[in-house]
């Protein structure tokens, strides 16, 4: 992706450029940003590959992101623009206002070490989501439900699940609009052996 593109897509955000600097993630690492209600957070797949995001509410950290609640709500497995981002409370947390993709994933877990043992017998010292989100939150939960950003997952007819190579291309974007004040955790997917990462 061009450096045009990328500055064209914080010009059109200028509004959140504004109030926080811009945050590079590398693959198989993680940050956190804080947002307050009504500022507009950007995510640019600079190289292609998939992004996991967790949040959960400044102002009560046991009310936070719920991918079931969101399937609930919007009884759809997918999120498209207009689309909520639900608490477990059934709470809006953020709203999708763009969405270049238009396929993201609600099913998976963020993965963690367990479960780097269970399918490649790898977890051992390898880098994980799961710790990367509970690394720059203020609590270490026990399990992180996440949207996961830019994976394409087919649900077959007799319920299996397939994890497809992506339908996005380098300097897609999706931005969200917080509805209330939020700490999001992101991490750079650190899965290597999968259809999910460029």
């Amino acid at each position: 992706v061009t450096l045009q593109k990328v500055a064209a897509l914080f010009y059109e955000f200028r509004e959140a450029a504004a109030m926080a600097q811009g945050i590079w993630i590398p693959m198989s690492i993680g940050r956190r940003i804080d947002a307050s209600a009504g500022q507009k957070i950007a995510g640019i797949d600079v190289q292609g590959g998939q992004a996991e995001i967790f949040a959960e509410c400044t102002d009560n950290p046991e009310e936070f992101l719920s991918t079931a609640v969101t399937i609930d709500c919007n009884e759809s497995l997918r999120l498209k623009v207009g689309g909520i981002v639900y608490s477990n409370l059934y709470r809006p947390l953020p709203r999708v206002v763009r969405d270049d993709a238009g396929r993201h994933d609600l099913l998976f877990p963020g993965c963690r070490r367990e479960t780097y043992d269970f399918f490649y017998r790898n977890g051992e010292g390898h880098p994980n989501c799961y710790d990367n989100i509970n690394g720059h939150m203020e609590r270490r939960r026990p399990i992180i439900r996440p949207l996961n950003l830019f994976m394409n997952t087919k649900v077959e007819a007799n319920g299996k699940l397939t994890i497809c190579p992506p339908v996005f291309k380098a300097g897609d974007c999706i931005a969200l609009e917080a509805l209330v004040s939020l700490h999001i955790g992101v991490a750079a997917c650190s899965v290597s052996k999968e259809a999910c990462n460029g």
